[in-house]
C-alpha cells in the first residue's frame, strides 16, 4: 500500500469547502426521460445552479450528464433529498475545495452505481477559487 502524501494526512476544515457539485447520470431514454423530471423537481425546490445538459461525455464523467451547483448551505437539505429522490439514477456529489483531482476522485459521494471516473491524471491538482454560486431556479415547493 503507497505511503499517503502529507495532503492524505492533514485535517483540513470545513471552510476548506466553498461549494458542491452534484452529476446526475443518464444513459438512454428511458434515463434521460428520469433525469428530466429529476431536474424539474430539483428545480421547484432548491435554489441551486442548474448546468447544461451534455448529452455526450464530458470531461471526466463516463456518461451523459448535468451538473447542480449548490452552496454549502444548502447541503444538508439538498443530498438527504437526493437521496430518497433520484429516480434510480447513478449520482456523483463533490465538493469544491480547489483541488480538482482530489474532489471527484477521494472527496466523492457516490448514490447508485459507482462510475469510473474518466482520466483523473488530466483533472488539475489547484485550481483558483471556485465562482460564487448564482442559483437560476425558483423554488416554490418545501422539499
Amino acid at each position: 500500500m503507497p505511503a499517503a502524501s502529507e495532503q492524505d494526512r492533514a485535517v483540513r476544515a470545513l471552510d476548506t469547502i466553498r461549494s458542491y457539485h452534484a452529476h446526475i447520470y443518464f444513459d438512454g431514454p428511458a434515463q434521460r426521460q428520469a433525469a428530466e423530471t429529476l431536474r424539474e423537481e430539483i428545480s421547484q425546490r432548491f435554489s441551486v445552479l442548474l448546468g447544461r445538459w451534455h448529452d455526450t461525455l464530458v470531461g471526466p464523467h463516463a456518461r451523459p450528464m448535468y451538473q447542480v451547483a449548490f452552496a454549502v448551505g444548502e447541503f444538508a437539505r439538498f443530498v438527504p433529498w437526493l437521496m430518497l429522490n433520484r429516480r434510480g439514477l447513478s449520482v456523483l456529489v463533490h465538493p469544491n475545495t480547489g483541488h480538482p483531482r482530489a474532489d471527484h476522485v477521494d472527496h466523492a459521494l457516490w448514490m447508485g452505481e459507482m462510475l469510473a471516473v474518466l482520466n483523473p491524471q488530466r483533472l488539475p491538482d489547484t485550481e483558483g477559487p471556485e465562482p460564487a454560486i448564482e442559483p437560476n431556479t425558483q423554488p416554490a415547493i418545501a422539499p
